[in-house]
């Protein structure tokens, strides 16, 4: 079951690793699912870092998502949410299976913060219990105060998200469609890449909103229907 939080955080359901696209990145999502299988008591610390819309939240949505199928308690912490909670919240979270901490340069320069992470860490290691965090730089490129967090991070295994090219992007949002029961052609999805932001998170979710949309309408995903759509909202 899912840690209850003083906050509403709630795990996308399609932020699984089977939905999951991998392009370049086998070796990470391999290490990542090894870290989180039953009756691993090897754990390694995992830090995860890329450039916005590369995956990262994917991947540690998708983990805590794995254990928590088993009956196992996984938390998933934004830390760019930090704001909405303190870092009190950290106190005993060395018990749990998993704990992924998202984004941590958003605490950057907090000291604070930056403690409790470490303390955390710390624990965490010695009760064998499994830490993923992400950041958008490696360890040593984050604005940190506490080098020995700086260290700390680098301890474990670390690896770089590639970013997918333009045609991975194609790919992927194909991909997605079809996971969710929408038909899209090749010259459907080129138009949509080509009159729309090219981030994933970007294209994830106007995919969303397109699947409501021909759900509503009863139509297929067609170009006449983009053009249609996105006339409306211009």
């Amino acid at each position: 079951m899912a840690m209850q939080l003083p906050l509403s955080i709630r795990l996308r359901d399609h932020a699984t690793f089977e939905n999951f696209f991998l392009a370049d990145n086998q070796q990470v999502v391999t290490t990542l699912q090894h870290a989180v299988a039953p009756g691993n008591g090897d754990a390694t610390a995992l830090y995860i870092w890329g450039n916005a819309g590369s995956g990262k939240s994917h991947l540690m949505q998708a983990a805590c998502h794995r254990v928590s199928a088993r009956d196992e308690v996984a938390v998933y912490l934004p830390m760019c949410d930090y704001e909405l909670f303190t870092p009190a919240l950290f106190e005993g979270m060395e018990s749990l299976a998993l704990v992924c901490l998202d984004d941590i340069e958003a605490i950057a320069g907090q000291r604070e913060w930056e403690e409790a992470i470490f303390h955390l860490y710390n624990r965490m290691q010695a009760n064998g219990a499994q830490l993923v965090v992400s950041a958008n730089a490696a360890p040593q490129g984050l604005p940190l105060l506490l080098p020995d967090l700086v260290t700390r991070l680098g301890w474990g295994l670390v690896f770089q998200l590639n970013e997918l090219d333009d045609e991975q992007k194609v790919m992927a949002l194909q991909a997605r469609a079809h996971a969710i029961g929408m038909e899209m052609g090749d010259d459907v999805a080129h138009y949509l890449f080509s009159r729309t932001r090219r981030d994933m998170h970007s294209l994830f979710s106007l995919l969303e909103t397109l699947d409501h949309a021909t759900l509503v309408a009863q139509r297929r995903l067609t170009i006449p229907f983009l053009k249609a759509f996105m006339a409306r909202d211009t």
